[in-house]
């Protein structure tokens, strides 16, 4: 077991990648009560085109079976995962996204029991032909329910709108129609390729001793057999630089008018670097333009144009990264064209010392508050480390960042064909 020291924030990891694959990061925190615990793979639901495990030719799976096997690694032949962890003292959830599905738990008691419950629920998958046509009406409500939804509507709509031919436009939990496809073959194919341990990783923090901890999951992990894992081979289709679609309108029930500005920031597989520099600086950028105290989150708000549902993220992937500014407001065609109008300038525009500064100081207070949360540390610290990167590192990236590498990145920030405009509205 190694022993990872971040003196700058003053953190302790101990982390080992067992014989089997599996990637263990241990964070030991005497001082509060609960732990966390999350199981994470490196498997979303843009991962449908693949060549399944020892076998030669690639297959594509219906849309929607990552979040459909998230539900269904829950229920066993005789019972109910949930029900394990609630007479343990644990609160159990779990979550698909893009790219990635992880498994989680927080306890105040009964911690290696949480954890080997943790691995064994999701190491030992249970399909049946019956219980996956009764999981396709659960899940087919759950995705009607979206479709209702302004924000999420308003979300996919303009994602729909900047990617042609990437499975990022489609749905996470897939549509009616792609679901009522799934079989349990399709389950199992998808469930032995990427829940390998070695396409895995387990990170728990929290009241516990680490060399107990590690003991108790090599133990667990030394009772199970798995196939040898190579690699997956993963097939991205090749997307273009411009948006799919400039604008589009979607009618929705809605009182007021809900515009979204998506900004396409890369169609291309990112290296390590690239990820780290188009994540951290991307970021930064639109905090800056679009926090309260930016410049244009002034005029928007001096203008009428928007109101307390105004919000901004920037999203990047290894293949695929976007931004999105949205809003509530009674004005959509101003709304969107003095976004658009703000955006484009951005590329004649030059930082000084003055403002990274600000800049910096900003974002590291983010992450150092994000650290202050068991849950936060856990699920940044794998997200970022199936990207290749430490999550405790990016301090001092951040600090070393030139004035030069900000203004280079916004010369080219913004381009008018990789902009998209999604208005809801009623008919």
């Amino acid at each position: 077991m190694n022993k990872l020291t971040y003196d700058a924030i003053q953190e302790t990891i101990y982390e080992k990648k067992l014989a089997n694959g599996l990637q263990v990061f241990l964070l030991p925190k005497h001082e509060v009560a609960k732990t966390y615990g999350i199981f994470m793979t490196n498997y979303g639901s843009t991962d449908r085109t693949f060549t399944p495990i020892q076998k030669e030719e690639r297959i594509t799976v219906p849309d929607g079976v990552a979040h459909f096997l998230e539900h269904k690694l829950f229920e066993k032949e005789d019972r109910d995962v949930f029900a394990d962890f609630l007479k343990q003292g644990a609160s159990p959830n779990a979550y698909t996204s893009f790219t990635r599905t992880a498994y989680l738990f927080s306890a105040t008691k009964m911690i290696e029991k949480n954890v080997e419950t943790l691995l064994n629920f999701v190491q030992d998958p249970y399909f049946s032909d019956e219980s996956v046509e009764k999981e396709k009406g659960i899940i087919g409500q759950e995705i009607k329910m979206y479709n209702d939804q302004p924000d999420w509507q308003s979300f996919m709509g303009t994602i729909k709108n900047m990617f042609k031919n990437h499975p990022v436009n489609i749905d996470i939990a897939g549509t009616v129609s792609s679901i009522s496809s799934i079989t349990k073959e399709d389950l199992y194919t998808c469930y032995n390729t990427f829940y390998h341990p070695a396409n895995m990783v387990l990170f728990v923090t929290g009241n516990f001793n680490p060399d107990t901890m590690m003991a108790v999951i090599e133990e667990n992990q030394g009772q199970k057999k798995f196939p040898t894992l190579d690699g997956i081979d993963r097939d991205i289709p090749n997307e273009p630089e411009h948006v799919a679609v400039k604008e589009n309108v979607i009618h929705l029930p809605v009182s007021i008018p809900k515009v979204t500005i998506g900004i396409k920031e890369s169609n291309h597989h990112l290296t390590k670097d690239e990820f780290l520099k188009q994540e951290t600086i991307q970021g930064m950028l639109i905090d800056y333009f679009f926090s309260p105290s930016g410049p244009f989150f002034e005029k928007l708000y001096e203008a009428h144009l928007i109101d307390d549902s105004f919000e901004y993220s920037t999203t990047v992937e290894e293949d695929f990264s976007f931004s999105l500014i949205s809003s509530n407001t009674e004005k959509p065609e101003v709304f969107a064209n003095q976004v658009k109008k703000m955006l484009l300038n951005t590329n004649g525009l030059s930082l000084d010392e003055n403002i990274l500064s600000v800049m910096k100081k900003k974002r590291i207070g983010q992450l150092l508050r994000l650290m202050n949360s068991l849950e936060s540390i856990a699920n940044q610290y794998v997200n970022y480390y199936f990207s290749g990167i430490d999550f405790f590192h990016l301090t001092t990236y951040i600090q070393e960042l030139s004035l030069e590498e900000i203004n280079e990145f916004l010369k080219e920030w913004i381009d008018e064909d990789r902009l998209t405009i999604c208005k809801i509205q009623s008919k």
